[in-house]
């Protein structure tokens, strides 16, 4: 599905983005020689965002595995550059500062003006690391997760609205009750 909003430049390479990124007071994400202006979150987002990566920050210290919220950025094989709300990297090599190859897990909240993005085209591009075992999506006014799991064969589809979720790169199962239930 296209974005409802107009790219803020197009016809820009990665390398353009990148250097255009970096001097920028705003984010964006690319796509496809596309940069577009990122929506800001609202409060609940970016709690229930923090309560799961703190969640898997504290158990996954002594992995090697770094959790990593919205300020750093994913490029996929097909080019895309974007912003994850929660992203997990286990491999030491993928030791860009700014910028993460290989994550082991991604999350992003739904918000109204995202869900359709990150379920179409963040999905799209997101299956192509070749690291990738899990993208979750949380509801963020509904206690659900949304999860797509690599499995053998190819990727396997639940959605979750009681019980736990399995984040298998950091072997933890956290309730979702335990992740919402902060938000009030």
């Amino acid at each position: 599905m296209p974005r409802s909003k107009p790219p803020v430049k197009t016809e820009v390479s990665v390398e353009e983005f990148l250097a255009f990124e970096a001097t920028s007071s705003e984010r964006h994400e690319y796509a496809h020689g596309q940069v577009f202006a990122m929506a800001g979150s609202s409060e609940r987002h970016n709690r229930l965002a923090f309560e799961l990566a703190m969640a898997i920050a504290q158990n996954s210290r002594d992995t090697g595995c770094r959790v990593l919220m919205s300020d750093v950025k994913v490029q996929t094989p097909t080019g895309a550059i974007y912003y994850p709300d929660v992203m997990v990297v286990c491999d030491a090599s993928d030791d860009h500062p700014y910028i993460k190859r290989s994550p082991c897990l991604i999350v992003e909240v739904l918000s109204d003006s995202t869900l359709d993005i990150d379920r179409g085209e963040k999905w799209l591009n997101y299956q192509t690391l070749p690291s990738l075992q899990m993208y979750v999506l949380l509801e963020q006014d509904t206690m659900r997760a949304e999860v797509f799991r690599r499995m053998e064969g190819g990727w396997f589809y639940e959605r979750i609205e009681s019980g736990s979720l399995k984040l298998p790169c950091v072997n933890l199962e956290i309730a979702l009750e335990d992740i919402y239930a902060r938000l009030g």
